[in-house]
């Protein structure tokens, strides 16, 4: 008999009602079972969740009074405590083996409070949220981020259970029930260590035959998207401690962020490896230009700069000597604190695809005053190697992955004689 899985409701009971309870009936009719946590703020819910709103509200700091009346007056902080309340019961579960996946049901603050508590949990941990706020994406980023949540779109409004809205529930719970019955959960096992690889369109084929060169020297390579949300969750996936190293070839999130391109990915790209101590290897690609796509906002810096359109959402603006002297910096700090070993490889050609002899974003004058900087600022200034190739070459795809044996080997070496 297949083991019976505990699945966790989030959902603010007291706008839902009554209607809302086959949701667990469906969840146990599967042989599983089903938890609802109320985080109810408004008023009292039409029946009471196994959690009940009080206790949440409790395990957040206030008493339900207190949320209620602050809903009403200060929504957000109402809000943040229900959210605190339930992700401190939520881990508490986890950690226990009684949950084993989780969904959420919801509109705007539904969605809000119940993706936030979802994101708490490890990357594996099936999470499902069934929302009419699915496809808002001014939400999105919100609701998912860098995280492995599954959005359900029910189309209609959450506001009150009819046969079509029914209809779209019962599809995002058998979504539920189907993944806590095949998930592997958190603990995703692998025989070989696994490598992080940052990939985008302009390093793809540098990337492709790294990883194909990683592969054989016996790892695992991940390719993360280096399109903004993909490497802030590459950044969240190592501190959560699910990689072995990086080979961090696509680094352009630094300045994306410093100039607010379309591939930002927030403020902490390079942080997580060098916190986390694990060996990596680095190299431009990226740094070379800005995305700029679909941006009214940018047309006249567009028309001023060379560029490279990829499509209509796609306009690569090349970087300055200026903002690469920025981006040196923010690396040079990141990697100064870093606690494990690390090499900086530097193609002398070009970094992308479209950074090359003839091609409009190519500029080795920029390029040698992001060098010039990073070598001043750098501390570990061995760990910089200018290479005479292109990064769009196999024998530089090939140079990264010796270099990433030897730095592995190194900190192997150095965990083991601790």
């Amino acid at each position: 008999m297949a083991k019976k899985r505990g699945i966790l409701i989030l959902c603010n009971l007291d706008t839902r009602g009554k209607e809302i309870a086959f949701v667990k009936d469906m969840i146990e009719a599967r042989g599983h079972r089903g938890i609802f946590l109320d985080f109810s703020m408004e008023d009292p819910p039409p029946f009471p969740g196994d959690i009940t709103c009080e206790q949440v509200a409790e395990r957040g700091g206030l008493p339900i009074e207190k949320v209620r009346e602050y809903y009403r007056t200060k929504r957000d902080a109402a809000m943040d405590n229900q959210i605190k309340g339930a992700t401190v019961i939520t881990q508490d579960l986890f950690k226990n083996g009684e949950i084993d996946g989780i969904v959420g049901l919801g509109g705007g603050t539904g969605s809000i409070v119940s993706t936030s508590v979802m994101q708490t949990l490890p990357f594996g941990v099936p999470k499902v949220m069934i929302t009419h706020m699915a496809s808002m994406p001014m939400y999105i980023k919100k609701l998912v981020g860098p995280h492995d949540v599954t959005m359900h779109h029910t189309v209609l409004d959450m506001g009150r259970v009819n046969p079509l809205l029914k209809a779209q529930i019962i599809n995002g719970i058998g979504a539920i029930c189907g993944m806590v019955e095949a998930t592997q959960g958190a603990n995703i096992v692998t025989d070989k260590p696994l490598v992080a690889v940052s990939v985008f369109s302009p390093s793809e084929m540098c990337c492709q035959r790294a990883m194909e060169f990683l592969d054989e020297a016996g790892f695992t390579p991940v390719p993360c998207s280096a399109a903004g949300i993909g490497d802030a969750a590459m950044e969240g996936m190592i501190r959560d401690g699910l990689f072995s190293g990086v080979l961090d070839v696509s680094i352009g999130g630094v300045i994306e962020y410093l100039f607010d391109g379309n591939r930002n990915p927030g403020p902490g790209r390079l942080s997580a490896a060098a916190e986390a101590g694990i060996p990596q290897v680095i190299a431009p690609s990226g740094l070379d230009h800005l995305s700029y796509g679909s941006r009214p906002d940018k047309e006249e810096l567009i028309k001023s700069r060379p560029h490279f359109i990829m499509d209509k959402m796609r306009i690569q603006v090349r970087t300055s000597a200026e903002e690469l002297i920025q981006a040196a910096d923010v690396i040079a700090e990141r990697l100064n604190k870093a606690t494990g070993p690390f090499k900086i490889l530097i193609p002398l050609k070009g970094w992308s695809s479209i950074d090359m002899e003839g091609r409009p974003c190519y500029d080795p004058v920029a390029d040698a005053a992001f060098i010039k900087e990073l070598k001043e600022k750098l501390n570990k200034k061995e760990a910089i190697e200018e290479v005479d190739l292109h990064l769009y070459t196999p024998e530089f795809a090939r140079k990264l992955v010796d270099e990433f044996i030897k730095v592995y080997n190194e900190h192997k070496k150095s965990k083991e004689s601790k």
